[in-house]
């Protein structure tokens, strides 16, 4: 199948992905959400059964080090996170938690990630006995028989349609595809994925965000992944510093522009004046809107504002895009 109809397919259908390659742990005991809620930026342990939640980790001069997505199993915690920041989560795991207090378990290459996304992502679903009611907020989790496999289906705000992605024992996950591929999910791919996150504005870590991104500049209080009531974790005193007296000089921004070739990632964004007020990170060309980008931008660039980003090979236009708060950004 062509971009173009897998593009077609996921607005008006529903797409299948594979994200096997996100790093999955299993932290468990009865101090794992203490544990964890000390690590990260959201209260973890505010968490029931079912419930989820996106947060960061920290370095102590708090910039983030991996983002999280973390689930409430009951009587553990799944947590996942991109194989660009698996190595670090993996470092902090290691020398912040004591394995007789809450024992980790290395999940990656027992349970594989199946990700369905589209305006029929939840009818689909429902015919395996999702109740419509369940698993509606942002990370919310249930169980549901696909097949002859139990998986946890898991709502998730990844992009700006529908999704789910279902956590799925290794062994199954080729049935339980392609039992969602007869119910009407036609395959997707991850250069179908990236148009969409980026049209999305949602940062990836290593591309848009790394080790000298602040939380705030990656958005991440629009993205619910920030807690300001809990107690401390590490790298919070600069976060709640930014939060209570000040703000970041710069934020994640959505852009878009027209050329071609696309600015290549880290192409200098200029103002009218030729002043350097940011740079492009993630790009793509969308089949609906044309180029779309994500950028680092200074904050006074008010949207609607038209900059020029110009690399060696070219130049063009580009336009800052309002983020929409509440949602992807």
């Amino acid at each position: 199948m062509s971009e173009l109809s897998e593009y077609s397919a996921l607005h008006n259908g529903a797409l299948v992905f594979d994200r096997s390659d996100r790093f999955r742990i299993r932290i468990s005991g009865g101090k794992a959400a203490e544990l964890v809620t000390g690590m990260v930026t959201n209260d973890v342990g505010s968490l029931q059964a079912g419930e989820g939640q996106y947060a960061a980790a920290l370095s102590a001069k708090g910039k983030i080090v991996a983002d999280l997505r973390i689930f409430a199993m009951g009587d553990s915690l799944l947590i996942d996170t991109s194989p660009e920041a698996a190595e670090n989560w993996r470092a902090m795991v290691r020398k912040y938690i004591n394995p007789r207090a809450a024992p980790y378990h290395d999940l990656s290459a027992e349970v594989s990630n199946l990700g369905l996304f589209g305006p029929s992502a939840r009818k689909i679903l429902v015919q395996f006995g999702l109740d419509e009611k369940s698993a509606a907020a942002p990370y919310a989790h249930v169980p549901v028989t696909i097949g002859a496999t139990e998986v946890t289906v898991a709502r998730v705000p990844e992009m700006d349609l529908d999704g789910y992605d279902l956590f799925v024992p290794v062994a199954a996950m080729p049935s339980v595809r392609e039992t969602l591929h007869a119910a009407g999910a036609l395959a997707g791919s991850a250069e179908t994925w990236e148009i969409a996150r980026i049209e999305s504005g949602r940062p990836r870590w290593g591309v848009d965000m790394d080790e000298n991104t602040l939380p705030q500049e990656a958005n991440f209080d629009e993205l619910g992944a920030i807690s300001y009531t809990k107690g401390c974790y590490i790298g919070q005193e600069t976060v709640a510093r930014i939060h209570f007296r000040g703000h970041v000089n710069r934020l994640l921004r959505r852009l878009r522009f027209v050329a071609r070739p696309s600015p290549p990632r880290g192409t200098e964004l200029l103002n009218d004046e030729g002043k350097s007020v940011g740079d492009v990170r993630s790009v793509a060309l969308s089949p609906r809107f044309g180029g779309v980008a994500i950028g680092m931008v200074r904050r006074e660039v008010a949207a609607g504002t038209t900059l020029r980003a110009k690399w060696p090979d070219g130049e063009c236009a580009v336009q800052v895009e309002q983020n929409e708060k509440g949602a992807t950004v």
